[in-house]
């Protein structure tokens, strides 16, 4: 054996070979296929984000072909969920996730969180606590709405194979509470809403719920087909997801399409997300078919 060795050994060093595996060298990043990301500004505040976009396999196949887009918040959390849901469930569809606030630590006192432009960006009502409010700047859900329309979804629509009738809104937890304020204040910005376990508070839940009130008042037509989901360990939201569904129940006479109740078994606040995201894209799947 010793003589088998050397005489191997000698054969690399002849021949310039190193010694080592490949698995010695550097390891490369993975890379998403067909994936690309896209610097986007807010036009409005200036503020600089980021779109993860990943394209369907046989995009490039015909480009007369017209796709749906999946548009979520939480782009860091969301996007490799969503495209593997995508990829199985959603074949044909674009998915679209959007960043956070990129390099936005000065705008909150240092906070180097990378997620921390989320609890400016998809809340609706002030905090009550001054100094918590001039600190976090919460109540801006407005402002990033219309930086979605306004920009992201320009700039998308302006540059890829999309079909506008079939937009789609994936939001979870804050992202969730963030699209039933969509829903409610700029109804088709989206036909299709999925709001994944969407956390609510006393004061948010009553924003929407005045914007809803508002829009049965003038009795505004909605078009579009909502997905509510929640886990079935979230005990502590199940009376504001009740709420929500009350509301969207009293909207189904003004051309809201509304699934029943989406309880994710044995699962709490984050484990509901997996599920949500693959019973979510097959509901869409059947809806968006053609």
């Amino acid at each position: 054996m010793k003589k088998i060795a050397a005489v191997v050994i000698s054969f690399f060093l002849a021949f310039g070979l190193p010694l080592t595996s490949g698995h010695a060298s550097e390891p490369a990043p993975y890379e998403m296929p067909r994936s690309e990301v896209v610097p986007i500004r807010d036009s409005k505040t200036d503020r600089q984000y980021e779109l993860y976009i990943k394209l369907p396999e046989d995009y490039a196949k015909n480009a007369d072909t017209r796709h749906p887009v999946v548009y979520t918040t939480d782009g860091a959390w969301h996007m490799e969920m969503l495209s593997g849901a995508a990829e199985f469930v959603l074949p044909n569809a674009i998915v679209v996730a959007i960043s956070w606030q990129k390099n936005a630590s000065g705008d909150f006192e240092g906070d180097e969180r990378p997620f921390i432009s989320r609890f400016r960006d998809y809340t609706v009502t002030p905090a009550s606590d001054p100094e918590t409010q001039a600190k976090y700047k919460v109540g801006q859900a407005s402002n990033h709405l219309t930086f979605i329309r306004d920009d992201v979804i320009k700039y998308v629509e302006a540059n890829y194979q999309t079909d506008p009738a079939e937009r789609i809104y994936f939001g979870f937890s804050l992202g969730g509470a963030f699209g039933s304020f969509i829903l409610f204040e700029e109804p088709d910005t989206f036909r299709h809403y999925v709001l994944g376990s969407p956390a609510f508070n006393a004061e948010s839940l009553a924003f929407i719920q005045n914007l809803a009130a508002k829009s049965e008042a003038t009795r505004e037509m909605l078009n579009v087909n909502v997905y509510v989901s929640v886990g079935e360990k979230e005990t502590d939201e199940m009376d504001n997801i009740n709420a929500l569904m009350s509301l969207l129940q009293r909207r189904t006479n003004a051309g809201l399409t509304l699934k029943e109740l989406e309880v994710v078994e044995q699962s709490g606040h984050s484990e509901a997300f997996p599920a949500t995201a693959v019973r979510s894209f097959k509901w869409l799947s059947d809806l968006t078919a053609d």
